[in-house]
């Protein structure tokens, strides 16, 4: 019977001492612990089981912490943080006070760089090699990339620059065809076209930028691995190695559907059958409402386009995609082409709506100000997973878009109460604006059963009343203020409070916004993003520029990054979930 190898390994040193012959039973157990655990904690388990030789074989062959290693996104790291000291607490991946789900520099010196957004690794490895040259220092810098990410921009931005430098850094290209959905694009069919053998090495684009260029090599071929590691020690300068892996590599239903076991959720860790949630009779998730209408709006306007950066699944535009592929767009990672592609279609007339999450629109800044709002193109930005995304933490929560965006001239911007508002958004857009505009909703379901209903028109910067009271006033806006509709029901003095849905926080109704703080005694704003810059501070500029006096309290998210756990958790932690607002309701 053989001795568990991984139980005997906390830090890659352990790792070191086992003879090469010992690596692929390790490597059955490193997947195995990673199916353990992932099948019943959840998390991202088809892009780690991919590279489990991969980073067993990296930190056999270099000296990790001292040799600098990069994970892109990091999605794939979870092997890399067993093998590096977290074996033990490996269980609290993604939990609220546990590790996080991503590479994150506080957490351990073996993350030398702090990842959540692709394509990164590149320019941060270049970075450090740069670095270690100035101060003299003999030491290695690997960036491991997918093959989605490094058709981004910035990862092209990083070759370019790397390829007339002598840094010691090696990019490793691991090459499983597929993101979170399958890898789209030209490069993608390049890559292709090396694997199979049909593209000459004379016309290889790597070389071409000054790379030391080795591969294709399997990349579950754990000798063949750290044979070519080894050699590729040795050579000066910037080197490139170009890897074959699986993505869901031993698990034989997430090696067949790797999109759907990017992330499946609690799973047979034994057959892979993912435990079906119980999804009948309940509300839509957002996003859905989001890609049926679409579809529905398509059907009767054959202007409307849809764009979505690499996550046609993420945000439900698949739908589209199915139904009129020749106006349904998937750019791969490339955010800032995804907003000025949809300018340039908009100065043609069509309607577009460009689908990114509010994370990845930050990628975007300079292209939602110079190419959309300074020209004043009518781009509908749909932003999925605004608000608190739950165990993916700091990197991935959408709270800044209603601070980064309120301050750009034209900008409309909107946050849907419910699905139904969304839907009736969605079909107002479409009528034709005069601005651009940006209607953002949460990721998850909404509480209506019944939202496919008739489209009305939304009247632009406009608030209603949806509970009247006496004494105080909260202006809540989008899905956070059914946590305020909630609390006011379970309220001992809820008589005291009105509360009114301002979906628009850009432009303002100011016309209610006078009713309001001339009739209460204090007023109340609640946010599901940052409470600097967003709809408490909109509000709050409003009072000083017409001189009113009473008292304004902000609630929304804290001047922080908010670290993993689940959504409840994180509103309790922002005081911003039912409990918190009944406590801070009864003080009044």
């Amino acid at each position: 019977m053989h001795t568990n190898l991984l139980a005997h390994i906390e830090f890659p040193s352990d790792l070191r001492k086992l003879n090469a012959t010992q690596l692929p039973q390790l490597a059955q157990e490193l997947r195995d612990f990673i199916i353990d655990i992932v099948s019943v904690k959840e998390g991202h388990l088809g892009a780690s089981l991919g590279v489990v030789e991969l980073t067993i074989a990296l930190h056999y062959v270099f000296n990790t912490p001292k040799d600098l290693l990069v994970w892109d996104v990091g999605h794939q790291a979870y092997g890399h943080k067993i093998l590096t000291g977290r074996k033990s607490v490996f269980h609290t991946n993604r939990q609220f006070n546990g590790i996080s789900g991503f590479p994150k520099r506080s957490e351990s010196e073996f993350d030398t760089f702090g990842v959540g957004h692709s394509s990164t690794s590149i320019s941060a490895a270049l970075g450090m090699a740069i670095a270690s040259q100035l101060k003299g220092e003999n030491k290695h810098h690997i960036a491991v990339i997918g093959d989605a990410s490094i058709a981004s921009g910035m990862a092209f931005e990083g070759l370019n620059h790397a390829g007339v430098t002598d840094a010691d850094l090696l990019v490793i290209l691991n090459d499983n065809a597929i993101g979170i959905d399958p890898s789209v694009g030209a490069l993608k069919n390049y890559l292709t076209a090396v694997k199979e053998g049909k593209n000459p090495k004379v016309n290889n684009m790597i070389k071409s930028l000054n790379f030391d260029y080795s591969g294709p090599i399997d990349g579950h071929d754990i000798f063949g691995i750290i044979s070519e590691l080894e050699r590729l020690k040795k050579v000066k300068g910037p080197k490139f190695l170009h890897v074959i892996t699986t993505k869901g590599k031993g698990l034989k239903k997430a090696e067949e559907d790797q999109v759907k076991y990017h992330a499946p959720g609690k799973f047979d860790k034994i057959t892979g059958e993912i435990h079906l949630k119980e999804e009948k009779h309940l509300p839509p998730k957002f996003q859905d409402v989001f890609g049926l209408t679409l579809v529905e709006l398509a059907q009767q306007n054959e202007k409307i386009i849809g764009i979505t950066p690499a996550m046609p699944t993420g945000s439900s535009l698949k739908f589209m995609m199915e139904a009129f592929p020749d106006r349904a767009f998937d750019v791969g990672i490339a955010e800032q082409h995804a907003v000025t592609l949809s300018a340039g279609m908009a100065t043609q007339g069509m309607v577009v709506f460009c689908n990114i999450y509010s994370t990845f629109l930050q990628r975007a800044y300079d292209q939602i100000i110079h190419d959309v709002a300074l020209q004043n193109l009518p781009v509908i930005f749909c932003l999925d997973r605004s608000g608190l995304v739950g165990e993916d933490g700091a990197t991935h929560h959408g709270v800044f878009d209603l601070a980064y965006l309120r301050c750009i001239p034209n900008m409309i911007i909107y946050s849907p109460r419910n699905e139904i508002e969304l839907r009736n958004m969605l079909y107002t857009a479409q009528l034709g604006l005069s601005h651009p505009i940006a209607i953002r909703y949460p990721r998850g379901r909404g509480e209506i059963i019944n939202w496919c209903q008739t489209f009305q028109k939304i009247d632009i910067g406009k608030a209603s009343l949806l509970t009247k009271g006496k004494k105080v006033a909260i202006l809540s806006n989008g899905f956070i203020g059914r946590n305020i509709t909630i609390a006011l029901t379970q309220l001992e003095n809820a008589e005291l409070f009105s509360q009114y849905d301002f979906p628009f926080v850009k432009p303002l109704d100011e016309t209610l916004l006078h009713i309001i703080f001339k009739e209460y005694s204090s007023i109340i704003t609640i946010e599901e993003g940052t409470i600097l810059g967003g709809f408490g501070s909109a509000i709050a500029e409003f009072k000083s520029k017409n001189n009113y006096i009473i008292p304004l309290k902000i609630l929304g998210i804290p001047d922080q990054f908010i670290e993993q756990g689940t959504i409840d958790e994180l509103q309790r932690f922002s005081e911003i979930n039912v409990k918190s607002l009944i406590s801070i309701l009864s003080t009044y």
